[in-house]
């Protein structure tokens, strides 16, 4: 239950509870906030740079994204030089030329990338990772775990044959977590699938590495003459998207 720390387990217990009682409320609003200010920014300020510092937050938000199964089949290439984001913009060639000043004119500009497959060499990362981080209490929970993520692994290559659209799905999680987090640090995004993934996933050799280019994200402030920041946010009405039980 949300807000709950009485029936949680013995790693559960160590997390600072009172503290987030204490700020369940303004972290809510704020969440809130961030969200209502957020939008994609059409062109940006190439003057302006966003802190290292405050990029720290936001990569390290999106590695801390939730993913099914704990699967975490992402890489993120990230772009802040000139020569990187001019690497980056050889995938706004003819048909998507509108987006190019979105990449070299932004700050930073990171290429979200998703394996097409979950291997057992990747599986085998993940439980390391996990028994490297305290997860198993004994040998038990960890041959559970292992069972259960190649189960849902599985599932997918052999009897819904949606694998690769799986693991995608799983990396357009971390790119909402990014644009949200970058909103509530007061920096600008444009989420971008106008890009040549062909061209991409040739200039970083993404296939070697069993990755596939998927979407673009670039982070920086909004230039003055940006038409869509004055626009006001418009959404479907909560009684055309919801369905209360």
């Amino acid at each position: 239950m949300a807000g709950s720390c009485n029936n949680v387990g013995p790693v559960a217990r160590m997390r600072p509870c009172v503290a987030r009682h204490l700020t369940e409320r303004k972290d809510t609003m704020d969440i809130l906030a961030a969200a209502k200010q957020r939008y994609t920014a059409k062109a940006y300020d190439p003057t302006r740079k966003v802190p290292e510092e405050t990029m720290r937050q936001i990569y390290d938000l999106m590695r801390n994204s939730p993913s099914s199964v704990n699967s975490q089949p992402w890489h993120f290439i990230v772009a802040s030089t000139p020569e990187a984001k001019a690497r980056m913009a050889k995938g706004t060639p003819a048909a998507f030329a509108y987006n190019e000043p979105k990449v070299l004119n932004a700050s930073h500009v990171v290429l979200f990338c998703a394996r097409v497959d979950a291997d057992a060499a990747h599986l085998d990362k993940l439980l390391a990772q996990e028994q490297a981080d305290g997860r198993f209490r004994d040998d038990a929970a960890k041959a559970g775990q292992a069972k259960g993520r190649l189960g849902y692994v599985n599932l997918h290559r052999y009897t819904q044959k949606d694998l690769p659209q799986w693991l995608e799905k799983q990396v357009y999680i971390a790119l909402g977590t990014a644009m949200l987090g970058a909103s509530a640090l007061g920096v600008d995004t444009t989420p971008m699938e106008g890009i040549d993934t062909r061209a991409l996933d040739a200039e970083f050799d993404l296939h070697a590495q069993g990755l596939s280019s998927l979407v673009m994200l670039s982070f920086g402030y909004r230039a003055g003459d940006d038409f869509n920041a004055a626009l006001p946010k418009s959404r479907l009405k909560e009684e055309q998207v919801f369905t209360f039980l």
